[in-house]
């Protein structure tokens, strides 16, 4: 199924489709993205991809409150100055949590945070693509391609932005840029 996402009931479909346990594809502020709920969710995103098991998926939260609820550690503020927006950051995550470590990102657009916090989680994201592969842009052949390995697809238009998040950690406690991409850091 598809939708426009200027459709006004586009964020609680997109929503309800992934508390009933759906994987779907939504415009990010960066390119499109897989999406579920974190957790199960991502085994069948994993198999839609053709994505390894030990690679992690980046996990969308609402807000810097609910990013720094999920970190064992504080994010520095040079970094939250830049959320929302197109910054991923891999902190540790509290015990309660599952431990271990978490890439997060509070996207820069309203209605994908809208759409996150109606899930009342944080939900997983990767680009659209099969791995091995560039992501897409392209929103017909998003659809060419996935739309019958999906439950929904979010259509927002092609892609505006071409490049994904930038990817910092900083679960060792100092600042290490894994991958230079929207957010430009020194």
């Amino acid at each position: 199924m598809k939708i426009l996402k200027e459709h006004s009931d586009s964020a609680e479909r997109a929503a309800v489709c992934m508390k009933n346990g759906g994987t779907i594809i939504i415009p990010t502020d960066t390119i499109y993205g897989f999406s579920s709920i974190a957790g199960d969710g991502g085994a069948r995103i994993r198999q839609i991809k053709g994505r390894a098991e030990t690679k992690p998926f980046i996990e969308l939260v609402d807000s810097i409150e609910a990013a720094k609820s999920i970190s064992s550690i504080e994010i520095p503020e040079k970094l939250l100055l830049c959320w929302p927006g197109p910054l991923t950051v891999i902190v540790p995550r509290k015990a309660e949590f599952g431990g271990g470590t978490v890439a997060l990102r509070c996207p820069g657009d309203d209605w994908l945070r809208k759409v996150i916090a109606l899930t009342g989680k944080s939900i997983y994201s990767t680009s659209v693509n099969r791995s091995g592969n560039p992501p897409m842009l392209r929103i017909d052949e998003i659809l060419k391609e996935f739309e019958s390995e999906v439950d929904l697809i979010v259509c927002g238009g092609n892609s505006k932005q071409t490049a994904a998040s930038t990817l910092v950690d900083i679960s060792s406690g100092e600042i290490k840029v894994l991958r230079q991409g929207a957010v430009k850091l020194d």
